[in-house]
């Protein structure tokens, strides 16, 4: 391995308008790649995060809450095309409730955090260059959602795919695009700062970020959590949530034994002897729900004083060029998480929330849980249970991991799911209107397409 390989990968990158900034981000991963980095963290380097505080417990002040919020900025990771639910657009513009998607809703619970507390909470996606244009024409729809001096998006950067043979950016003339992948999250910091947003929201007086997914709907605006962290003077801070069997693959926080502080850990980070570690949720009972909040002037410090570069920990993904022919080469993909800034600052904290603020939509299974009455959608915008625990949800993805299968089988929507504790689904189901599901239920695969008719109450 040498230099060869960097420097055609900057060209590349040069060559399709990546700025400097990012290109050098992504050379000093790419250093550290070729020196053998694994980004791997053995448990006996760690020790459990076991007392952080928690949200129920904290005395907020009220006056101060409206403060913090009035100074805060809401940043929504929107770089997801939502491939793995079969979408070509922006995920973020998936149907939820009623017609309207997670973007409809996220401009909904902003509105109403405004009208509420009197902020101004600028709305900011971070977009892919897959996502920006729709996800753009779908604010339109929305007048007054942008915050006059600021932009509604930024966007993610971009970098190439290298061939694990010869560390050289790979090509692949018959679709170029997959010649190219996101570097994950953590590139928030450099996108934010090299778009000029930072700087801005700076100039405009804002002094925090909060910033989650866009198909977590539960990480609404909060007031409480604002006026705590801006009460503890941390730089950073983290949402946790307590972990049950259902997370264990979950990114978890630990102490860092050699100094004290506070790393994120995710499975690809996890060496692969230790998983029984990693997924044991009484030895790391919290999991990191990725709703993190920053000090945008302690950010802009430290990004201006390390050239861009945080040196968050690698993170080495071995994936194909093509993601769907396993038979073609194999490529590193170099990430990093957004979460993994949390050991960069000093004094950096962890507070732990409700489950309510954790509501990701992964798979079918969670959209049609979101869909049903199990949830009530308030004039906040925000999704809450409205029974004492979500039904599990499992469909045969046979059928309904696509999206368009997946509406095809409840042309009328979901079924009732308030009184369900389960639903397991084999085989093609087509399900009719007013269909409602009690109980534990288990539909077997018949080996034909199959209904269940207009009004059936399943289990009981």
């Amino acid at each position: 391995m040498s230099e060869h390989g960097l420097a055609l990968a900057r060209e590349k990158m040069a060559a399709a308008g990546v700025s400097n900034a990012a290109i050098e981000v992504f050379s000093h991963y790419y250093r550290a790649l070729e020196a053998g980095a694994t980004g791997l963290i053995p448990e006996d380097t760690i020790l459990p995060l076991l007392d952080p505080p928690h949200l129920a417990d904290v005395d907020v002040d009220e006056a101060a809450a409206r403060k913090a919020l009035g100074r805060t900025a809401l940043v929504k990771l929107n770089g997801g095309l939502g491939t793995s639910m079969g979408m070509d657009r922006a995920k973020s513009l998936l149907p939820v409730r009623d017609g309207r998607t997670f973007l409809d809703l996220i401009v909904a619970q902003v509105r109403h955090a405004r009208e509420a507390y009197g902020a101004r909470l600028p709305l900011i996606l971070m977009d892919s260059f897959r996502t920006r244009s729709d996800s753009l024409t779908a604010l339109a729809a929305h007048p007054g959602i942008e915050v006059p001096g600021l932009p509604l998006d930024f966007l993610q950067n971009q970098e190439p795919k290298l061939l694990v043979d010869g560390l050289t950016p790979v090509e692949w003339p018959r679709d170029p695009s997959l010649e190219w992948c996101p570097p994950g999250h953590g590139d928030i910091y450099t996108a934010i700062l090299t778009s000029g947003v930072l700087e801005a929201l700076l100039e405009q007086g804002f002094r925090y970020a909060a910033t989650s997914n866009s198909d977590n709907l539960g990480a609404a605006p909060s007031a409480a959590i604002a006026g705590w962290f801006a009460a503890s003077g941390a730089p950073y801070a983290a949402e946790l949530c307590r972990r049950t069997a259902a997370d264990r693959k979950g990114g978890h926080l630990a102490i860092r034994k050699s100094d004290g502080r506070l790393i994120l850990r995710d499975t690809a980070q996890t060496p692969p002897d230790e998983m029984d570690f990693f997924t044991d949720v009484d030895r790391h009972p919290y999991f990191h729900t990725n709703n993190l909040w920053f000090d945008l002037e302690a950010l802009h410090r430290a990004l201006t004083t390390r050239g861009a570069v945080l040196g968050l920990p690698l993170i080495r993904n071995v994936k194909t060029v093509d993601p769907t022919d396993p038979s073609s080469p194999e490529v590193f993909q170099i990430e990093t998480a957004m979460g993994a800034a949390i050991e960069v600052f000093e004094g950096a904290r962890a507070i732990v929330v409700g489950r309510d603020r954790f509501l990701p939509v992964k798979t079918s299974n969670d959209l049609l849980v979101l869909r049903s009455d199990a949830y009530d959608v308030g004039t906040d915008a925000v999704p809450r249970l409205a029974v004492d625990a979500a039904p599990l949800v499992d469909l045969d993805p046979r059928y309904y991991k696509a999206i368009a299968a997946f509406d095809a089988r409840f042309p009328h929507g979901a079924p009732s799911l308030r009184g369900a504790t389960s639903l397991t689904v084999r085989g093609d189901w087509t399900f009719g209107a007013g269909v409602v599901v009690r109980g534990d239920v288990v539909l077997q695969d018949t080996g034909a397409p199959s209904r269940v008719d207009d009004g059936t109450v399943l289990g009981g």
